[in-house]
């Protein structure tokens, strides 16, 4: 009987262990990062785990509801005293009977997910939809009765010209009592965005606030939220997640895969995500020191899916062309739809528009943020990611498009990759003489052949690399002659370099080996190239393809965005060919460009209404119908490209042009071997 099959997201790790192994003992054995420091008895609560049921196509699975030993004493005991959150079990304690998926929560993780979304200074004109009034109402008055809702909306009129002023049900209450203690004064904090003024609260006299808005840029990997003042745009806190979904899949058309296939599996990634949301603006709140009561706004925006399953929408639509969106246009909604319990109960949320099926309101944010549409010049702007937002254009027209890249840029579906956290190579170079690697992990700014690494990293240690790392390692590859153009290792006598070892019919490059300290062996592996070359074929197809629609082989500037994009070696990302051939001065990083964008609509009312003409005007091209693309893809296979001569990457970074795929070595041999056999 074959071994049951585990698979821990987000790390993407899988094994087979035997029958009744505990899940910590299963990450352990797998090198999966679940904390514990009792020994397994059950009470630190460390290694909380949150196992998946039902089918999963991404990885192949189906998983039952026994797929793990039930409820024992210990949990049931920790859950009487301490409460274990819904659906988690302890990993010391639930041991493994079957096929099963388990995620390991970020609180549970060792070494912590480094979420790369900082907010990037940006000028931004304050006007908010949501402020301050502070007005003096008339006291009743028994020859002319009136209700004090109606003498504040005519004093609200009379003093600041709001018209039309409407209330939640449940403020009323709070009026007279408010009216009252400040002697019929009271500050009111009203919304108008655009669609008549709301009251969201009010307080007794002068309330000099203050007032906090919340940007948050939802990804398919990561959630990144940007807590701002509403009067000077400060930014106040950001802080990152990841997105609880991965547990159904890494990427996108695997989580309406599941949706489709597990009945209520639409709800519980809803459910998933509205937790994070909330724990996000708790955290966010936390690290201000502010009360999460005076968040009054929130802005969002995502992708289609992410759009559709946070708003509680089943998304199975876009997982089949035509790939109908329920809605594409800007919505504005009461936040606590999407943050339960975690802000204002009044708070407003705005949620971007989406540009088209599988372009949404992240890369609309994207054209607020850099503005491709009043550029005199050529801009590309690729939003890099699990899924890829490709924004082209100038004043005269802008085209949009969507590219799967896939989770291997974020390490995942890599043999030595991890997410970005402390201990991660991010950062290599290898000589093109000695072929002997050299690298930066992320917490400690030396090379590991510099003095002082080994202690500055023993807390943490090397452990694994993460996708700018392996973008590097690709790239360092080919520009040292271990890697032709197809993409192909050579072998240690064909490259002369004795970290190149076979593995089965191919082979795999040596970056580190800690093994001897109890530590990973580090390898790049044929199997990791080939998903770097998917990944990056798609970004660039993608590119070429809107760059077809405008009839232009060159653009004048290329912008990297999004938290990986800010991390790539422009260098490094034209060698391996994930961007079309440029000079290097001409390619920038604009950070998260979407998070920008968010907290430009939050603070700027006129912005929003921007975005939304902005979105009428972009022409959408669908990758997924075009056949274009598909030729794009496989010429864009090769590294850097297999046609495409890259005449400014040659001006800079020459590339030798060894080719591996002769004789009885590597994987093309191999396959000619079994076509012959």
């Amino acid at each position: 009987m074959t071994d049951p099959l585990v698979i821990f997201t987000p790390s993407g790790k899988r094994g087979r262990v035997p029958a009744g192994t505990s899940v910590l003992a299963a990450a352990r054995k797998l090198g999966v990062d679940l904390d514990s420091v009792c020994g397994g008895r059950g009470i630190c609560s460390k290694c909380q785990v949150s196992p998946g049921f039902g089918e999963f196509s991404k990885h192949g699975v189906s998983v039952a509801e026994d797929a793990l030993t039930g409820w024992n004493e210990v949990e049931a005991r920790y859950d009487r005293v301490r409460g274990l959150k819904e659906g988690r079990r302890l990993g010391c304690q639930a041991c493994i009977v079957k096929d099963v998926v388990i995620d390991v929560p970020p609180e549970s993780q060792v070494h912590k997910q480094v979420i790369r979304k900082s907010a990037d200074t940006r000028a931004i004109e304050m006007d908010p939809a949501t402020r301050l009034y502070l007005v003096e109402v008339e006291e009743p008055d028994m020859h002319a009765p009136t209700g004090d809702l109606e003498r504040l909306k005519v004093s609200l009129e009379k003093s600041w010209e709001i018209k039309g002023l409407q209330i939640d049900p449940d403020l009323l209450p709070q009026l007279q009592p408010a009216l009252r203690k400040g002697n019929w004064q009271v500050t009111c904090a009203v919304h108008d965005a655009g669609h008549g003024p709301r009251l969201l609260s009010l307080w007794p006299g002068f309330h000099e606030g203050p007032l906090h808005g919340l940007a948050i840029d939802l990804g398919s990997t990561t959630i990144a939220a940007h807590l701002c003042d509403l009067e000077s745009g400060a930014v106040l806190a950001s802080s990152g997640v990841m997105n609880p979904q991965i547990r159904f899949g890494e990427d996108l058309m695997s989580r309406v895969s599941y949706a489709m296939m597990n009945p209520g599996g639409a709800a519980e990634m809803t459910a998933a995500v509205r937790a994070a949301l909330a724990d996000l603006a708790r955290a966010c709140a936390a690290e201000a020191s502010v009360e999460p009561a005076s968040i009054f706004e929130v802005t969002l925006v995502c992708n289609p899916v992410m759009h559709h399953l946070a708003l509680g929408i089943d998304p199975v639509e876009l997982g089949q062309a035509p790939f109908a969106l329920a809605m594409s246009d800007a919505l504005d909604l009461p936040a606590a739809t999407l943050l339960p319990g975690a802000i204002h109960p009044q708070a407003r949320a705005f949620v971007l528009p989406c540009i088209a099926g599988h372009v949404g309101a992240d890369a609309a944010a994207v054209a607020l943020s850099e503005a491709p549409h009043r550029s005199d010049d050529l801009a590309l702007v690729v939003d890099v990611g699990t899924n890829a937002e490709i924004l082209l254009g100038d004043k005269r027209r802008v085209l949009a498009c969507s590219s799967p890249t896939g989770p291997a840029f974020e390490g995942a579906q890599i043999s030595s990759g991890q997410r970005a956290a402390p201990g991660a190579i991010e950062r290599i170079e290898i000589d093109p003489e000695t072929r002997e690697p050299r690298f930066k992990v992320i917490g400690c700014e030396l090379w590991n052949t510099e003095e002082g690494f080994d202690l500055a990293t023993a807390t943490t240690g090397v452990t694994g690399i993460c996708g700018s790392g392996i973008i590097e390692a690709v790239a360092e590859m080919r520009m040292a002659g271990l890697l032709d153009r197809s993409g192909l290792i050579g072998s240690a006598e064909a490259t002369g370099s004795p970290r190149i070892t076979p593995q089965g019919r191919t082979y795999e490059y040596l970056i580190h080996d800690g093994t001897a300290e109890g530590g990973p062996r580090i390898t790049v592996t044929q199997g990791d190239i080939r998903a770097i070359q998917l990944a990056k074929s798609a970004l660039y197809a993608g590119a070429r393809l809107l760059m077809d629609e405008l009839g232009v082989d060159t653009v004048d500037r290329i912008v990297l965005a999004g938290a990986f994009g800010a991390h790539i070696s422009p260098k490094h990302a034209m060698v391996l060919g994930m961007i079309p051939d440029a000079p290097l001065g001409k390619v920038a990083s604009a950070g998260n460009a979407a998070g920008t964008g968010a907290r430009i609509a939050l603070l700027n009312r006129a912005a929003r209404a921007e975005v939304q003409q902005i979105v009428r005007e972009i022409t959408k091209v669908e990758t997924a119908i075009e056949p274009r693309f598909q030729e794009h893809f496989v010429a864009a296979n090769g590294i850097p490209h297999a046609s495409d001569p890259f005449p400014e990457l040659g001006r800079i970074a020459p590339l030798p042009e060894p080719s591996f795929n002769t004789g009885g070595g590597g994987e093309a041999g191999a396959r000619r071997r079994r076509r012959r056999g």
